[in-house]
């Protein structure tokens, strides 16, 4: 987890989650692993480093519980391209000796295990040859090359050991030189052979591979885009909202606070919006204008007088706090209640926040979309951490908190 941390900080929002995406789609397109190609073309489309997009691919969640064997094959494939090309030396090498013990120990066995050992010798070659680089090779065919040696000595022993009883002395140790740099060569050579005829052996070229999974991925970006739009937020608070519920009767709070709601949702529908979400007292809405957000703000603060006259039921006045903020949002669908997390609706909630009660808090970017700019808001502005805003305040204060009024008649 502290990796993914670590490479949150890195990008940006959009980038980790374009990351993501593209990689969790070409897992599936390639039977739950990414090759280096893939890798490298996540990396040059969204800015993060190959290492970054391994570690993304490591902490994706897997969507079946993966075998044994597919455990050690992604294990194997989340391994840099060079380390991979040793490992797979190694192993081929170890198991090529094997099979050459065993087809000079098993009665009848060799034809099938010297079989089984040239098969392995053309994996060993071929995994030499589709290195990227010549010293990549070389260093494998020597791996292959000095492993063969040791492992096959370690095998013969074992085999005496066990059907003689004894140890046999070998004194060809000296004959390992030979073996690795016989390897070494091995792997140069095929690596060189290969490269210069990719065409005619069937490979792919990486080039082109990264191109085509380049291709996919200005296709995902074009869905990821095909919901956004620009959209403007509405947030409303109640100010002392603890302090106006304490000591008052249970019914009268549920009466006073669903009026309240419905008051404010006729107001949006009135003015083109939408309620977008509740929480507590507090109230988002979303308009596709800032216009529409100011002139339902303004309609809102101005009613709350009529709302506390005839229908709040509770000893103290609501009094509100508005903050209006327009930008871009990603809405996967056209309903727009399935933006939950979006920097345009915590501007506006941050806004509402450092709002005068019975204001209007309209940050700059909306206030200039408006038909005579900021001025029709107001002259006072505030500096937040997030945006400067142009305040909007009644000519007329409304009732305070510290006022007291008396109780009204009961529901």
């Amino acid at each position: 987890m502290e990796g993914l941390e670590q490479l949150n900080s890195e990008l940006s929002d959009d980038s980790v989650r374009e990351m993501l995406l593209l990689a969790e789609r070409l897992r599936e397109q390639r039977g739950g692993e990414l090759d280096d190609s893939a890798i490298m073309a996540v990396s040059e489309a969204t800015g993060a480093t190959p290492e970054y997009v391994r570690l993304a691919v490591r902490m994706l969640p897997e969507k079946k519980k993966q075998g044994f064997a597919q455990s050690i094959r992604s294990a194997f494939l989340t391994l840099e391209p060079d380390v991979r090309r040793y490992v797979l030396s190694a192993l081929v090498a170890t198991t090529c000796a094997l099979s050459s013990v065993l087809a000079g120990h098993v009665i009848d066995g060799e034809n099938l295990f010297g079989a089984i050992q040239l098969i392995l010798l053309g994996v060993g070659v071929w995994n030499m040859s589709i290195s990227k680089e010549a010293r990549t090779a070389a260093i494998s065919g020597a791996f292959f090359g000095g492993i063969y040696f040791v492992a096959q000595s370690l095998f013969t022993l074992f085999a005496e050991w066990v059907m003689r009883y004894h140890f046999k002395s070998h004194d060809n140790s000296i004959m390992l030189i030979p073996f690795v740099v016989g390897g070494g060569f091995m792997g140069l050579i095929s690596q060189k052979l290969v490269s210069r005829n990719q065409s005619k052996f069937g490979i792919t070229d990486p080039v082109q591979e990264r191109q085509d999974l380049l291709r996919q991925l200005v296709s995902l970006q074009d869905k990821l885009r095909s919901g956004e739009q620009s959209m403007t937020f509405l947030s409303l608070d109640i100010v002392g909202s603890t302090k106006m519920k304490a000591n008052a009767d249970p019914l009268s709070v549920e009466f006073t606070f669903t009026e309240y709601h419905q008051f404010v949702d006729a107001i949006t529908k009135k003015y083109g919006g939408r309620v977008h979400s509740t929480a507590g007292d507090g109230v988002t809405c979303a308009f596709p204008h800032p216009q529409q957000a100011f002139g339902a703000a303004r309609n809102v603060q101005s009613g709350i007088v009529e709302l506390n006259t005839y229908r709040n039921k509770l000893s103290i006045p609501i009094v509100l706090r508005a903050g209006i903020h327009t930008g871009a949002v990603n809405a996967p669908t056209e309903d727009i209640k399935s933006v939950n997390f979006a920097h345009v609706i915590d501007v506006a909630a941050h806004l509402q926040h450092c709002c005068p009660p019975g204001g209007i808090a309209v940050s700059e970017e909306a206030a200039k979309m408006l038909p005579q700019g900021p001025t029709s808001v107001g002259t006072k502005r505030i500096e937040t951490d997030d945006c400067a805003a142009y305040i909007w305040e009644p000519r007329q204060k409304l009732v305070t908190l510290d006022v007291a009024v008396p109780p009204p008649s009961p529901i």
